[in-house]
């Protein structure tokens, strides 16, 4: 009886040991994580390599890369006008046609002109072949008669030998005078022709055309309109409609005076338009060279090609405005961390960073290239390393903290 009472007891004693040992291991983890739990927590980034850029943004207005006013070049009524607002057009093509009808008889009197010049120089040549022919014959009398006296003197009477020498010599007069006829009238040929040509050349003028392919954006004149010729400077000439060039744009922007000297031709950038949503891409393609002494700003132009028509599948329409992104220096292997772990103290920069104990540390740190939102470390710093961000002011030199490594989508919300 007394040993199954000892047994009891001894078993009752063991239960209790391991209940006050299981309850103690308890007590010790609870107050671990109340220890933990009493922590504050900091965000941290993971200091890395990687390429940062030193970039600009600015704004600019889409201009099409040509807009020109198409004018008539004679006076005239509208005959037919075959393009209104919006439609697409390619160069040479008919935009309109005028009704000059002076012009047309002007022309048929320069085609007669020509004709009867054409007449003229046939009438000389004939003349002139004419009197070369009599002086040939009389050439030959005088020659033979010459020679006749030349062997038997006195055989020849003088007066008749003096005779046809006169005869001859006014041969060649008239062949002289036959010939000044025929220039002349060549000349006269000339003149024509070049009446006929220019007035041919106004006759052609009668068909107003494109000057390059692009598109209509406005009309100025209907059926039957009169319009004056463009390059009279006596009259308020009025276009018959204008025309731009919409497959590139030209994006002007104003370069400040310290990005000048990283501007380079040739150079692709990021055009973004707000209106669209969308990003296309552009080349930097002129620049005035100089600086603007008032704004100090140097004019640049983007060149920025437009896929599709205007309106259509979100292409770029004239007016728009656009924001360019400059690269103006680039590090492809940089340490950077984000610019609002940074603090700044005149030229000195410190930043908080978290030990291998999880306790913080204050560094100091010499920056190099800053980009929009990061910044390059050149010394105080090693990768791997653990870089607080956001606000430092709840943190001290010291402080034991829980470190929670932030995503690279959540760096950008501090």
């Amino acid at each position: 009886m007394k040993l199954r009472q000892r047994r009891i007891l001894i078993f009752v004693m063991t239960l209790a040991a391991c209940f006050l040992v299981s309850l103690l291991i308890r007590r010790r983890a609870s107050a671990d994580q109340g220890s933990d739990s009493g922590l504050h927590p900091a965000a941290v980034i993971v200091a890395k390599r990687q390429p940062i850029s030193n970039s600009l943004t600015l704004s600019g207005e889409f201009r099409p890369f040509q807009e020109v006013d198409v004018h008539a070049k004679i006076a005239g009524y509208i005959r037919k006008i075959s393009v209104d607002v919006g439609d697409h057009i390619k160069a040479g093509q008919t935009l309109a046609i005028l009704e000059v009808p002076e012009l047309s008889a002007q022309l048929l009197g320069a085609d007669a002109a020509v004709r009867r010049a054409h007449d003229a120089i046939r009438r000389a040549q004939g003349d002139l072949n004419r009197a070369e022919s009599l002086h040939t014959a009389t050439h030959l009398d005088y020659q033979r008669l010459k020679e006749a006296s030349t062997a038997r003197p006195g055989l020849i009477a003088e007066q008749e030998l003096d005779d046809m020498q006169a005869k001859d010599k006014e041969g060649e007069g008239q062949i002289a005078a036959d010939e000044a006829a025929l220039s002349e009238a060549r000349n006269q040929l000339d003149e024509a022709s070049a009446q006929q040509k220019q007035l041919q050349a106004m006759s052609d003028y009668t068909r107003i055309t494109a000057p390059f392919d692009g598109v209509v954006t406005r009309r100025y004149v209907d059926t039957g309109a009169l319009v004056q010729a463009g390059t009279n400077s006596n009259t308020q000439a009025l276009p018959v409609v204008s025309v731009a060039e919409t497959n590139l744009f030209r994006l002007t922007l104003p370069v400040p005076e310290s990005a000048v000297p990283k501007i380079s031709l040739g150079s692709t950038v990021t055009v973004r338009v707000p209106s669209l949503n969308r990003d296309f891409e552009g080349k930097v393609s002129r620049y005035a060279d100089a600086v603007n002494q008032e704004t100090r700003t140097m004019h640049t132009e983007v060149d920025v090609p437009n896929p599709g028509e205007p309106g259509k599948d979100g292409s770029i329409v004239a007016g728009m405005y656009a924001e360019v992104k400059l690269a103006l220096t680039k590090k492809d292997e940089a340490l950077v961390i984000p610019i609002q772990a940074v603090t700044r103290n005149g030229e000195q920069a410190s930043l908080l960073v978290v030990n291998s104990q999880d306790r913080i540390e204050e560094r100091n740190v010499q920056l190099g290239m800053e980009g929009a939102n990061e910044v390059e470390v050149l010394s105080g710093l090693s990768p791997s390393e653990r870089v607080v961000v956001g606000s430092r002011n709840q943190f001290r030199v010291g402080d034991k903290v829980a470190p929670r490594i932030m995503k690279e989508k959540e760096e950008g919300n501090f």
